[in-house]
């Protein structure tokens, strides 16, 4: 009988180490590694936008709209944004534009969120410009994006989260296919 529970213990750990191919996914299973899902991470950014920015001394003004991430994989994430444009200090919520970046993750333990790293503007389309954007609306929507990378975090770990990572230094952050990874020491 104890043979045969050893052999059957054996044979589950066999089974368990072979659903488990990489390493990546042994760490998950040791408690090593959290992950988060896109739509995780979509269910924050709903509630932080609309949000309205003046530049320029309130000359010109603009709303991000409708904030919508994937998870391409390739280690970076992509946002994009519906984009409102106005000026002498009126914002508009009516989308007149659109644009859409790419960008890693860092983790920043002051805010025990999930920044933007590197972020790249990849497309704009602004009809009311000409299809463009001007050096004026391009300057604003650069200085908002670095601002934003620097101080707002796309993802805040809640507190349950962050006591499992407290004691612990995260020694990457892995965008893969519908999934980040925050790799823990």
């Amino acid at each position: 009988m104890r043979r045969l529970a050893a052999i059957l213990a054996l044979a589950a750990a066999m089974l368990l180490v072979a659903a488990c191919s990489t390493l990546d996914g042994a760490a998950a299973l040791l408690g090593r590694d959290i992950s988060f899902t896109a739509p995780q991470l979509q269910a924050q950014l709903d509630r932080k936008f609309p949000r309205d920015y003046k530049k320029l001394g309130g000359l010109v003004s603009f709303s991000l709209l409708n904030p919508r991430l994937s998870l391409p994989g390739g280690g970076r994430l992509k946002l994009d944004f519906d984009l409102g444009i106005g000026a002498m200090g009126n914002a508009s919520r009516n989308p007149s534009g659109h644009f859409a970046l790419e960008s890693g993750l860092r983790f920043d333990p002051g805010t025990r969120g999930l920044h933007l790293d590197n972020p790249e503007i990849v497309s704009v389309d602004v009809p009311a410009l000409g299809g463009v954007m001007n050096d004026s609306a391009r300057a604003a929507l650069n200085s908002w994006l670095l601002d934003y990378a620097r101080e707002e975090p796309v993802y805040r770990l809640d507190d349950s989260t962050f006591g499992r990572i407290a004691s612990r230094r995260i020694e990457r952050v892995n965008i893969d296919s519908g999934l980040i990874t925050l790799q823990l020491d």
